[in-house]
């Protein structure tokens, strides 16, 4: 697996830089986001789904548990903060997504349990005011992966 470390200093940086990780995104992969609430996972998501042309508000899934944006391919935003258990995680309609060939954006991804597939990207993002620290960790395809 690769790792590669970046730091952002604003919300405008963080999605930029989100813009050029989701090049490098293909159907089906799921993307794991480590960081606590604040970090930026959302921000980051919206990068993403701008890359992809999504012109919808891109907002946190915390009560809807998932939102759906774009056709081709489809991005599957997963908030698991409030899942407990398989259950939860069943009624989220998490297991269709992962055979869907959508990509999933899934923050609070421990909550997950084993339903990550080995083969997940991480996204960890951590710091404080505008100041990000994001590790990308993922295959081979991020060897050449520049900020």
């Amino acid at each position: 697996m690769t790792e590669k470390q970046f730091v952002t200093h604003s919300p405008k940086e963080t999605m930029a830089l989100a813009e050029r990780f989701a090049a490098l995104l293909r159907p089906g992969d799921v993307v794991a986001y480590e960081g606590g609430m604040g970090a930026g996972k959302t921000v980051f998501t919206r990068g993403v789904a701008r890359f992809f042309g999504v012109e919808d508000e891109v907002a946190s899934p915390t009560f809807a548990l998932v939102n759906e944006y774009g056709q081709n391919p489809v991005l599957a935003h997963f908030d698991l903060w409030r899942i407990t258990d398989e259950d939860d995680l069943y009624s989220t309609g998490f297991f269709d997504y992962l055979d869907s060939g959508a990509i999933l954006l899934v923050e609070w991804s421990g909550r997950a349990g084993d339903a990550l597939p080995e083969n997940c990207i991480t996204v960890r993002i951590e710091g404080t005011g505008d100041t990000r620290t994001i590790t990308l960790k993922g295959d081979g395809r991020f060897d050449d992966f520049g900020g």
